[in-house]
């Protein structure tokens, strides 16, 4: 792989706006960001959105209007969460793909969320992938523990493969009940991957203070970034990420120093299969 994909993650759905004030959660914030993480070098936008008190929602209304706004805003590939709030009840969450993104994220399976479950039953997975298949979206096969890769080969074998033809996962790598964010868990990772259909390519996400081994690893190993403040606040010990920007341009000058520099949005919508607009 020549160059690195780097998606940028800028709200998620943990964080009150309260405790992290530069946290991104009105539509016109989440557009400045996504213009100025383009700008550095990102190519897609993982999108969780909120309401007018700061709560996640997944309002179809406000999904609609973000999707149109980051589309006239900005070249990049436009994916929102299926997974929202753990909370968030299945039909909510099919719900999403009726607001049109080009790509949706697509759990591959149950797994303990800090003192909360993140529910992904076997048949609601089958249900978001056929929908994702039928409606010309891309998924991106989130990853929270090794067995979850097994899910998704079954998957694979038994409803076939995504719109475009192309696989590609996230490992989601040290939330609280899920797989560590090291770069033995990686690496264990990335054996699977291998008995995947040929062409698979991952990105890798390192929650709070796995950020920088994930980040390293993933690069070590051919794959892509994740980046962004639903996953980490810390920039470093005793310090405070400021913005999006600043992750994503640390990403950028990792990928640059191992001889990767980012794809743009062009390179990025040829490799996943994600038709030019």
């Amino acid at each position: 792989m020549t160059g690195t994909l780097i998606t940028v993650a800028p709200t998620g759905a943990e964080s009150s706006k309260a405790a992290v004030p530069a946290l991104p959660v009105t539509l016109d914030e989440l557009v400045a960001t996504a213009k100025e993480c383009e700008a550095l070098g990102a190519a897609i936008v993982h999108v969780h959105i909120r309401d007018d008190r700061a709560e996640p929602t997944l309002d179809q209304g406000r999904l609609r209007d973000t999707v149109a706004a980051l589309r006239q805003s900005t070249g990049l590939i436009v994916q929102l969460s299926s997974g929202g709030a753990v909370t968030d009840p299945e039909a909510d969450r099919l719900a999403v793909l009726d607001a049109g993104p080009e790509m949706a994220s697509c759990t591959m399976g149950t797994v303990n969320f800090g003192d909360g479950v993140f529910l992904n039953r076997w048949e609601f997975i089958v249900d978001l992938h056929t929908r994702m298949q039928e409606r010309g979206i891309v998924p991106e096969y989130e990853i929270f523990d090794l067995g979850q890769l097994t899910t998704l080969q079954m998957l694979l074998a038994k409803h076939g493969l995504p719109y475009g033809g192309h696989v590609h996962v996230d490992l989601v790598m040290g939330v609280p009940g899920g797989m560590p964010g090291t770069a033995d868990a990686l690496v264990a990772c990335h054996r699977v991957i291998r008995d995947l259909p040929a062409g698979t390519t991952f990105s890798a996400t390192g929650i709070g203070r796995s950020t920088l081994p994930v980040m390293l690893a993933s690069l070590a190993a051919g794959g892509h970034l994740r980046v962004g403040m639903e996953d980490t606040l810390t920039y470093a010990k005793g310090r405070a990420v400021e913005s999006n920007m600043q992750l994503v341009a640390r990403a950028v000058g990792f990928a640059q120093l191992a001889q990767r520099p980012p794809l743009t949005t062009a390179e990025a919508r040829e490799l996943l299969g994600v038709p030019v607009r």
